[in-house]
């Protein structure tokens, strides 16, 4: 088995230089680099990873913990977090939260046990114990996707990053969060539907507790005032963020005395959900309900109609993730951020308007 010092010898340099290299502990010239890197190829040199973490204390790891990693939207954020991780030097170890906060605390601590440097969890709707956990144990962490509380709109990411909540155990425990903006893409949807003449927008919510859901219901409020429309509390329906939720408040909307005459789904598994309820009442998108959804998938355009929908930028949520989680690893003290992304409003014929090629717009 090839040895450090092996490397060494074959790309003539000293095994300090190979492992500055390895550890990016020091710049190396290029050409120095490249020839370290082409020896250990040659040579089918593994490092030592468990003995460059007692000696450094990193173990050059990121615990994921995100929940429905099968719906498309998670498998895409995932698909950012492990591409950014890749790009420098880190591995990933993945968990399911399940979105239920015992079995969360229970996945982060063994994450946390397995010595990872730092954790990006998709926090459920009850995070408190999650994060007296990762405050006594003054883990990394950034919060992607729902914010830990509900944050004011802080646009866009890098020049804007905002200060976050702290909690306080033994001193600040100083976390980062990441996410879409919410309120105003919904509000895009349903000022969308008024506009074309649509008086009764019913919303598919998702599960009570996540910011996304307050954010969302939040927009679809200020999208009914903006066009000058009442706001209907039996309009609103939760549909606990899935599809079988949204299925049971789609088939609570219908049996209305007064229906709605278009809907919003307010996540792609609720929008299934709501065109199985739609289709086993023998009504049609659009012609007898127009319907919008918050979060596009790449089946969307496929659909008949194709679906009008919000697009999340979900991938660079996932590298966003990361780049704050880096940074935090570096500057454990530096002030907490919330970073919000723009939406995209991507334009179909599913609301009823005439088939079109899609048209895309940002919204933030």
């Amino acid at each position: 088995m090839a040895t450090m010092a092996d490397v060494a010898r074959s790309a003539g340099v000293s095994v300090a230089t190979v492992s500055h290299v390895l550890n990016d502990t020091r710049p190396v010239l290029p050409r120095t680099r490249q020839a370290v890197l082409d020896a250990i190829d040659e040579l089918g040199y593994t490092p030592n990873t468990l003995a460059r973490s007692l000696v450094t204390s990193r173990t050059r790891s990121i615990g994921l913990a995100v929940s429905a990693i099968s719906n498309p939207y998670f498998t895409e954020i995932l698909q950012g977090v492990e591409a950014r991780a890749r790009e420098h030097g880190y591995g990933l170890l993945i968990a399911d939260p399940r979105d239920d906060p015992e079995h969360e605390r229970h996945v982060v601590r063994l994450l946390h046990e397995r010595r990872v440097d730092g954790v990006v969890v998709a926090p459920s709707a009850d995070p408190g114990g999650l994060l007296a956990l990762l405050a006594r144990h003054r883990v990394p962490t950034v919060f992607l996707d729902r914010l830990v509380s509900p944050q004011p709109a802080t646009r866009h990411a890098h020049p804007a990053d905002a200060p976050a909540p702290e909690a306080h155990a033994g001193g600040p425990f100083r976390f980062d969060q990441v996410c879409a903006e919410n309120a105003e893409p919904m509000a895009r949807l349903v000022t969308h539907l008024a506009g074309l003449g649509h008086r009764r927008i019913g919303l598919v919510a998702g599960l009570p507790g996540f910011s996304t859901t307050t954010e969302r219901i939040s927009g679809y409020r200020h999208g009914l005032a903006a066009a000058g429309l009442p706001h209907d509390e039996r309009l609103v329906v939760h549909g606990d963020s899935a599809a079988e939720g949204a299925q049971r408040a789609t088939r609570a909307l219908l049996s209305l005395a007064a229906p709605p005459t278009a809907l919003v789904t307010a996540n792609n598994a609720m929008t299934i959900g709501a065109l199985r309820t739609l289709g086993d009442h023998g009504l049609s998108v659009p012609g007898d309900l127009g319907l919008v959804c918050f979060d596009d998938f790449a089946w969307a355009d496929l659909f008949s109609p194709r679906l009008t929908a919000i697009a999340q930028p979900s991938r660079e949520i996932g590298a966003e993730a990361v780049r704050l989680l880096l940074e935090r690893l570096e500057a454990p003290d530096r002030p907490s951020r919330t970073v919000r992304l723009p939406c995209t409003f991507v334009h179909r014929t599913s609301c009823g308007c005439p088939d079109t090629p899609s048209e895309k717009g940002t919204v933030s």
